[in-house]
């Protein structure tokens, strides 16, 4: 059976996928020192569709040569080199350099195994429902591949081997969206379970604390050497004195601030908990409005701010938050019914997986190394 991908939904079109082949760069990291909200994250890793090609065919050939075999999924084979080239990509695309925490590889080995069992339980699941791909989207997408890459000399060269299990991953993910849209078809939830949800999740309908910060930032290359920022950190106290002497903040601002905020007098409005910086968050906390924190040390420069408002997180009546209730519960339904899906895949299907070379979650690496693991 051909394993196109370490992921269940994740479509290849994404940009970061193709982009890296086609245009030979990695991406970029966003280096704003206010955090933005982050969107939640897609489930499942995307596989290098140059190697993809290489694991389908280990896949198939496994039993047939003595290769070593990761998993047995029903009739269905992983392949051991498969699954550790699956493994390399998704360390590379989870942890920038592709050099995941030590602490952490344990628990990414098992997330890479149990998305590969996983998308070969989905996809004979999808079959015996005989859902069909859409090959018009398809045709239509890689048409869109042909022409964003067709200036790429990498993609040209490479075509040929990659266009295939292109087709073929866009094959499965069609018939797994379908899948995974018809599993999540729920009812909507009654009135008395909208009730109940509400009443067992407030924290999801209570407005967060929020403060309104005003910031002076002095500016500091992150390369700088540390002589370079201990001017900076000396420079921040010196106007963290002038703001409690009863210095005028906007005019402060405007003279020594780097941040935007300076035209506004460094007025950041309200924000917030977690769109702080992590040391910024702890220096806020200790505030009360009025105050001025001491210099703190930032990923873009040393900030000094001041607190001038704090409102506390208050908890929505049901009658202002109902629907936002009740599609939270619809959504919770929609995972439960996926997941059970799942659980009962497992169940139904007889599947051995190879965890010889798994860490034991918690082993630190290089204990792992010096003992052969």
């Amino acid at each position: 059976m051909p394993l196109p991908s370490l992921s269940m939904m994740d479509v290849p079109s994404r940009r970061s996928v193709l982009a890296v082949i086609a245009e030979g760069r990695r991406p970029t990291r966003p280096t704003a020192w206010l955090r933005r909200v982050a969107q939640p994250p897609l489930v499942g890793l995307l596989l290098s569709l140059a190697w993809l090609a290489m694991g389908v065919a280990e896949a198939r050939a496994a039993d047939k040569d003595g290769a070593a075999v990761f998993a047995r999924v029903g009739d269905a084979v992983i392949a051991q080199q498969a699954y550790d080239q699956a493994f390399a990509v998704a360390a590379r695309n989870k942890f920038y350099h592709g050099k995941p925490p030590e602490h952490e590889v344990a628990r990414l080995q098992r997330e890479v195994g149990d998305s590969l069992v996983n998308e070969v339980l989905l996809l004979k699941e999808a079959r015996r429902r005989k859902l069909q791909p859409d090959h018009a989207a398809i045709a239509k997408e890689i048409a869109g591949y042909e022409a964003r890459y067709k200036t790429s000399p990498m993609w040209m060269a490479n075509k040929a081997t990659m266009l295939p299990p292109l087709k073929k991953k866009l094959e499965d993910n069609s018939v797994l969206d379908q899948l995974q849209a018809n599993v999540r078809q729920v009812p909507d939830p009654g009135e008395r379970q909208v009730e109940a949800y509400y009443e067992q999740h407030k924290d999801k309908f209570t407005e967060p604390e929020r403060v309104r910060l005003s910031v002076i930032m002095l500016k500091v290359d992150p390369s700088s050497p540390q002589a370079k920022w201990n001017g900076a950190l000396d420079e921040g106290a010196a106007v963290a004195r002038r703001l409690r002497g009863g210095a005028d903040f906007a005019s402060l601002a405007h003279l020594h601030s780097g941040d935007a905020s300076a035209d506004k007098g460094g007025d950041m409005g309200y924000l917030h908990r977690g769109m702080l910086p992590e040391p910024a968050q702890v220096v806020v906390d200790k505030l009360t409005p009025g105050a001025v924190s001491d210099p703190v040390a930032l990923l873009e420069g040393v900030a000094v701010f001041r607190l001038e408002d704090r409102k506390l997180g208050q908890l929505n009546p049901l009658s202002a938050v109902r629907q936002r209730a009740t599609d939270l519960l619809k959504r919770d339904l929609s995972d439960q019914a996926w997941a059970d899906l799942l659980a009962r895949l497992r169940r139904e299907t007889p599947t051995r997986v190879d965890e010889s070379r798994y860490l034991p979650l918690g082993t630190p690496l290089a204990a792992a190394k010096a003992t052969g693991k």
